[in-house]
This record gives C-alpha cells, sequence and structure tokens, in this order.
C-alpha cells in the first residue's frame, strides 16, 4: 500500500480492489472508510461531518456536497493486509521542500515533480534566436487543464508569447494530459501545484532575472488568478484574460442551474481527464512514454464535475477556497486584465473583482464589448506584450519589425481582417526602461473600449470606435438614474401613484433557447466578424416589457445595474430574467445586458456599490414564496458598459430565464400556466436603477451598422 498526503488531499494505492481503507486522525479516531476501486486506487478530497464508509458513488457525491476539504495534520491509514502508514496532509501554505525546485530541464517535453511528488507534464519552447538572441529570455508559464503540454499543439498564448520573444513553459495541471494526480477543477492542490511550477521554472539558468509571468485566456487565465493568491515568490506579474469570479456562480448564475455552456464544459474536463481522453496523450503512451502511462493509472479517481456541479444547489462557506473572487486581494504582483461584457462563456462577473487587486502594486485592466477570444484581438494584443515587458522582461516595449511585417496576415487567418499592429508607444525613450516605465504608470489603469466591432470597415472585425480611461472601475462619482415601470409599457421617470401591475406567464421553453448554440461545438467561430444568431423572442404572454422615452442626450451606462422588483408570483419557487436592449431610432433593436435571480434566494451579500447586488444563495438564506403575496427582490444586471445616443430609447424586459443569451441556458423551476404580476405603482412600484457616466467621451454622432457591435446582436424593433 502507498499512502501519498499532498494539499488537502490524501491518495491511497496499490491495494486489493475493494479494499476498505480507514483514515483515522491523529487522535486515532476513524474520520472516513474509502473503498478502494478496481485499479486499486482510492482518493479523498472531502472528508463527511461525521464517520462514513464511502461504498458507491452516492455516497461519494453525499460526501463532496455536504463535507469539508481535509485538514491539514497528521493521519494514519490502514487496510487489511497492509501495515498502517502514517501520512501528513498538506495545506495550501505549506511551502515545498527546496530541494524539490532545484530540477533543471531545456527545450521539449518532460516532467516536473512537485511538493507531493505528483509529476506533471511540460512543454518548453524557446523563442527564435534569428530574432531575439541567445538565452536567457523573459519567461512566462501556461498553466491549464486543456493541452499546454503538448509538444504539437501550442496553444494561443504560446504562440503569442514565443512570438514577441518570450520563453514558455506550457503545463498541465495534475489529472489531465500526460500529468500525474487526481484532477480537482480550481483545488486548493492545482493552486499549489501551480506555485511549485513558478518556482521550479524560475531557477532554470536560461530564464532572464529568475522571475516568470503567467499567461494564457480562459481557463489558463483563471488559473493565475489561484497560483498567484499562493504569492510565488519568483511570480514578476499575471496576465488573466476572460476570467470568471466563482465557479459556483458559473454553475447557478443566479441561483439557476447553467445547463448551457457551463454544464458542457465541466462536462468536456470530465471526458478529457479520463485516462487518454486528450488522444495526444495517448499518443505519447503508444509511443513508448512510461511516466505518462504510470501517471494514468491514478485516473480512476478523477471526480465527476458535472455531476457535483449540478447536486451543489446551494452555495456553502467550504467553496470560498475555489472562489476566485476571495483570493484575489493576496495577489502581491501586478495585474494584465482583459474581459467583455458580453462574453459568451464566462459573462462579465469579472468587473466585480476589478477593486479586490488590494496588494497588487499594479493593474492594468482593459474592457470592452465583445466576445471570449478578444483578449487577444489586434485591438489590445499590443497591451499584453507592453505589461509583459515591462513587468517580466524589464524592457522598453518594442515589437520586432519583422513580427510586425506577418502580423496582419496571421490577423487575418484568426480574426477574419488584417489590421497591423499598435504602434510602440514608449521608442521614444529609446532603451531607458525607467522613464518608460515612469510614462505608462503616469497612465490611468482603467481603459474602456466602446463599440468593439464598428471600428474597422469589415463589420464586426475587432476594433473600437472610441475610448475613455478612468481611475477605477465602476468610474468614481458615478451618477445613478432611476426608471419606474408603468402598466402602460412606460419606463417613466416618476412611480405611479396608484397600484397596478402587469403579468407575464412562464415560458415552459425559454430556459433550453440560446442563440449561437449551434457553434458551441466550434468555439474559434467566436474570432472572426461575424457570428450566427438565433435570437428568437418571448411570446407576449410570456413576458412583460417596458420603453423608456427617446433620449434627448447621450447616456453612457458603466457598471452593474439591477433591477428593484416587486413580484406577485404566481407559483412557490420562481426565477427571473432582466434584459436591457437599446430601441434605435434607425429601427433595430440591439442586446445590451442580461441578469437572472432566483427570488428564493433572499438575503444579499454586503457591498460597496451601491448598484451592484448579489446574494449569498445559502439553503439557510433560501424561502419558499407565498402565492399571491408580494415579494421584493433586486435583480442584479451584470456589469456592462454603453452608450446609448439622443434618439434611441431604454427597453426593459422580464421574463422566465432564457432566449437572450448565445450560450447560457437555465433550468429555472417552471409551473406551466402560473402568472407572475409585476408592480408598476404605489408601495410596490418596480424600479430599473442604473449607473451612469457623466464624463461621456468624444465618440461619433452616428450609430454603429446595426449588427456591427461584437457580443451585441440586433433584430428589427418589434412594438405592439
Amino acid at each position: 500500500m502507498h499512502v501519498s498526503g499532498g494539499v488537502e488531499t490524501l491518495t491511497v494505492t496499490d491495494v486489493e480492489p475493494g479494499a476498505r481503507v480507514v483514515v483515522r486522525d491523529d487522535a486515532d479516531r476513524p474520520v472516513v472508510t474509502l473503498v478502494a476501486d478496481a485499479s486499486g486506487n482510492a482518493f479523498v478530497s472531502f472528508l463527511p461531518g461525521e464517520h462514513a464508509v464511502l461504498d458507491s458513488p452516492e455516497r461519494v457525491l453525499e460526501c463532496l456536497v455536504s463535507g469539508h476539504p481535509v485538514p491539514p495534520g497528521r493521519y494514519r491509514v490502514t487496510a487489511e493486509g497492509h501495515p498502517p502508514v502514517d501520512v501528513t496532509v498538506l495545506g495550501l501554505g505549506d511551502h515545498p521542500d527546496p530541494t524539490i525546485l532545484d530540477q533543471r530541464f531545456d527545450a521539449g517535453f518532460g516532467y516536473l515533480r512537485v511538493r507531493d511528488g505528483v509529476t506533471l507534464s511540460a512543454m518548453v519552447r524557446f523563442p527564435p534566436e534569428e530574432l531575439y538572441g541567445p538565452p536567457p529570455w523573459p519567461t512566462v508559464v501556461d498553466y491549464s487543464g486543456y493541452t499546454p503540454s503538448d509538444p504539437d499543439t501550442p496553444q494561443a498564448a504560446t504562440m503569442l508569447a514565443n512570438l514577441l520573444g518570450f520563453a514558455v513553459v506550457g503545463v498541465n495541471m495534475r489529472g489531465t494530459g500526460c500529468s500525474g494526480g487526481v484532477f480537482d477543477l480550481f483545488s486548493p492542490a492545482q493552486a499549489a501545484d501551480g506555485h511549485d511550477v513558478v518556482e521550479i521554472v524560475a531557477r532554470q539558468p536560461w530564464v532572464l532575472h529568475h522571475h516568470v509571468g503567467m499567461v494564457g485566456l480562459s481557463y489558463p487565465g483563471i488559473s493565475q488568478l489561484y497560483v498567484a493568491a499562493t504569492a510565488p515568490p519568483s511570480l514578476a506579474a499575471i496576465t488573466p484574460l476572460s476570467v470568471i469570479d466563482d465557479p459556483w456562480r458559473q454553475q447557478w448564475p443566479g441561483g439557476v442551474y447553467n445547463s448551457g455552456f457551463t454544464r458542457a464544459w465541466v462536462a468536456a474536463r470530465d471526458q478529457e481527464t479520463r485516462a487518454g481522453g486528450q488522444s495526444w496523450d495517448r499518443r505519447r503512451i503508444d509511443e513508448g512514454d512510461d511516466i505518462a502511462r504510470a501517471n494514468q493509472a491514478i485516473r480512476s479517481q478523477n471526480l465527476d464535475f458535472e455531476q457535483f456541479g449540478r447536486a451543489m444547489e446551494h452555495y456553502r462557506s467550504v467553496l470560498d477556497s475555489r472562489r476566485a473572487a476571495a483570493l484575489i486581494d493576496r495577489i502581491d504582483v501586478p495585474v494584465y486584465l482583459t474581459g467583455a461584457w458580453q462574453d459568451e462563456q464566462t459573462g462579465s462577473r469579472f468587473a466585480g473583482m476589478l477593486e479586490g487587486f488590494t496588494r497588487s502594486p499594479e493593474q492594468r485592466f482593459h474592457l470592452f464589448n465583445g466576445h471570449h477570444p478578444d483578449g487577444f484581438s489586434p485591438m489590445v494584443v499590443a497591451r499584453w506584450f507592453e505589461f509583459l515587458s515591462f513587468h517580466v522582461a524589464r524592457r522598453v516595449p518594442r515589437i520586432h519589425e519583422m513580427v510586425r511585417l506577418f502580423a496582419p496576415a496571421q490577423f487575418e487567418t484568426v480574426f477574419g481582417f488584417a489590421p497591423e499592429l499598435e504602434a510602440d508607444r514608449f521608442d521614444h525613450h529609446g532603451d531607458d526602461v525607467d522613464a518608460a516605465l515612469a510614462e505608462y504608470r503616469s497612465e490611468p489603469r482603467v481603459r474602456v473600449l466602446f463599440e468593439n466591432g464598428a471600428g474597422h470597415e469589415v463589420p464586426g472585425a475587432t476594433a473600437h470606435r472610441f475610448e475613455q480611461t478612468t481611475s477605477s472601475f465602476p468610474p468614481p462619482d458615478l451618477g445613478t438614474r432611476r426608471w419606474y415601470p408603468s402598466a402602460d409599457g412606460r419606463l417613466a421617470d416618476e412611480p405611479a401613484a396608484e397600484a397596478g401591475w402587469v403579468h407575464y406567464v412562464d415560458d415552459p421553453e425559454s430556459g433550453a433557447q440560446a442563440y449561437s448554440m449551434e457553434l458551441l461545438s466550434d468555439l474559434n467561430r467566436f474570432t472572426l466578424p461575424q457570428v450566427p444568431i438565433e435570437w428568437t423572442r418571448f411570446a407576449p404572454e410570456h413576458r412583460v416589457r417596458f420603453d423608456s422615452a427617446p433620449m434627448d442626450e447621450p447616456l453612457l451606462v458603466a457598471g452593474s445595474g439591477h433591477v428593484d422588483l416587486w413580484l406577485r408570483p404566481g407559483s412557490d419557487d420562481t426565477a427571473v430574467q432582466a434584459t436591457l436592449t437599446e430601441l434605435r431610432p434607425d429601427g433595430w433593436e440591439q442586446r445590451v445586458q442580461c441578469g437572472w435571480h432566483r427570488l428564493g434566494h433572499s438575503v444579499e451579500l454586503p457591498t460597496t456599490d451601491p448598484h451592484a447586488v448579489d446574494y449569498t444563495f445559502t439553503a439557510e438564506d433560501r424561502v419558499t414564496l407565498h402565492v399571491g403575496e408580494w415579494v421584493r427582490r433586486r435583480i442584479p444586471i451584470h456589469p456592462v458598459t454603453h452608450l446609448f445616443r439622443p434618439g434611441s430609447r431604454l427597453r426593459l424586459q422580464l421574463s422566465t430565464p432564457g432566449r437572450d443569451h448565445p450560450f447560457w441556458c437555465f433550468e429555472p423551476p417552471v409551473v406551466p400556466g402560473a402568472a407572475h404580476d409585476v408592480g408598476t405603482g404605489g408601495e410596490h412600484a418596480t424600479v430599473l436603477v442604473l449607473p451612469v457616466w457623466s464624463e461621456v467621451p468624444e465618440h461619433p454622432a452616428d450609430l454603429p451598422p446595426p449588427g456591427s457591435l461584437r457580443g451585441q446582436p440586433c433584430r428589427p424593433i418589434e412594438d405592439e
């Protein structure tokens, strides 16, 4: 029997299949009994509240949903036919043995050993020496559960960083690719591994300054937040692009299960982390990689995260260690972050974290309307290079002339148009990096780009029309604008004095409707200028909507909003979707933003932003609605920036969740025929509350072409 203690994990191998493995704490009390699988493996990352035998998938799932992480400390493990084994479970703050950090490797494929003995597959790629000379080179790490260590298929961040002069080390998380260990999504063990990887890589002789950065968009972007929160001493900076704030809220937005993209993404992780699940790892095994073969043996203990996520209906405090927003105040290195308000995969809740990097000495945030991959688009990629040049290479940012020459052709291939790279902004400083960095640091840290998709002759290409900078987001000194839905379908400036209401009926089909679901198997399509959509409408009985009067002057919305809703429910459990659109004077309706909430969740989290709303989502704070009795809830509208021009109208639509998002589908509580009354006056007057930025930047007077804005589809206005 082999027993290994990891970070909040305990792994047992080499016992008889079906053997009962008893884990006792340091007081010799049994805390859990595991049953070895057909490969003789057992693994635990969550313990039950009191001793239990985890002898079925159902018992394991119950432990995951209601248990608690394995506390660090000493344990004794026993199994029939084996002598007892004493083992230490590590905590996230436990530092690795310094000797494990002195591993040497060079270009090509290999393995790194982290603190608990697990080996992670890694692929090292050096920049072209004909352009950037011999080592040492500035170096970055690309770390995720995708395929960063696949020798044949470099990730986007890896290719870009290599071309721009950085060495890149792509590392597969434990339980993925050719790496060993058990896959556990966004776990402390993954974060600890990332810490060790940074320290091991930084000690290589070819690493400039012996400090490294991290790169990546989406999964490898999100992973940077967890790794940086462990404060690796040799980490220079991170560049997380298109990230989330909380895995649970991605699976349960507003307390409603996301049966669209998030479910599909988690299911894909379950599939790809099976033995040989990524095809390239199977290929290496077939070609004789014995380490990869041995590492696959423990995959029988990988968890079913789709099932786990669906079962975890309520938020629990034990999930705080997997909630990025709860960890970012520990990050003490510079941060570069980009995000799109209409991100079809991850949404825009990331914006609620921007003021949470309180220990980071410097941040650069680039925010825009658009799609998930736009963080690597021609619109902003030069700013990404600037940041890495200053904080990792410690050089004046200067893109090589050969890269500039060939960039338009590469952009044409990936993004469907051929712009040139942004000019070097600090070249006038020569090689005086201190002077260049001083100018860089004098710039506002937040850059908001508007009307991405309408800034180039190719409609929908990743180019913006105008921009605004600010010291923070939400911007300081925001104003508040309120509109009051009325019974006649208007958004009025004052509430109606007399009580009134309008109603809608649950839409049983809306939850399964998203307008670009056919592209779920072709995510690369979202880099291109035009994305096919089928933006279906709610039947009149399944929604209520309210329109403002035409704007007299520009209105700039910036940040989170909410609907202060009074609802008289027709069922004891219901969820409400709030959708904002712009009714343009040229006859087109343009999507702006959505938000969702399941009204049984009754307790809000405290926030310093008066416009933002979030809930605890705990089981203790959930109530049953009373049919026919008024209830007040604030429905969040996720962060967004959008300029409404004179002549445009604002539309608010309330409905069952669904139809108004490209990938997110929902499983809302629906009772066919249940009618819900929305209060429109008197003591039950509903209010739409939006943050208004008074500093309207200079902008084109004309509307962007219909359908050109990335992430913001248009359709003909439907008026009653």
